[in-house]
């Protein structure tokens, strides 16, 4: 078995989508970044991609790399995954917490765990999400940035649940 951390920050601005775990949530502004900007997937990856010791989501789509300009976050996590299953792991569980001030995460929390699990290949009872805010305090407090954590287990291919 194996632990995985992954964590991601992003500023919002105006013009674009807002999305969490490729589900995208109306809100004023969106997540700024090089691909779609979606913390949640990103955060997905690096601790899938961490657990395995296979690198990181910079390492491996680098923001310098104009191939992933606009790329689709979820096409990203879903090659993570693949690179993850190809070394002998499969996804026990994945734990989320995105912290932001605007949207709500609740009301959009099942159509995330779905497409997180779809994505993953795992029934949606392995992966949850969470919604805190910023109580006002640095970027994430104050509206101007969403974060994302996730620990993930890992757990061998042949290993029984």
């Amino acid at each position: 078995m194996r632990v995985g951390l992954g964590r991601d920050l992003h500023r919002l601005v105006k013009g674009r989508r807002f999305l969490l775990g490729g589900v995208e949530i109306p809100a004023k502004r969106g997540e700024a970044g090089h691909s779609d900007g979606d913390v949640l997937a990103h955060a997905v990856c690096d601790a899938i991609l961490g657990a395995a010791s296979l690198g990181d989501i910079g390492g491996l789509f680098p923001p310098s790399d104009l191939e992933w300009k606009d790329a689709d976050s979820m096409d990203l996590l879903r090659c993570a995954f693949a690179m993850v299953k190809k070394a002998g792991w499969k996804l026990s569980n994945l734990d989320c917490v995105v912290c932001c001030e605007e949207p709500k995460v609740l009301p959009f929390r099942d159509d995330i765990r779905r497409s997180l699990a779809d994505a993953l290949e795992v029934s949606v009872d392995r992966v949850f999400v969470k919604g805190k805010t910023g109580e006002g305090l640095g970027p994430v407090g104050k509206g101007r940035a969403v974060e994302a954590l996730v620990v993930c287990l890992l757990e061998g291919q042949n290993e029984k649940d």
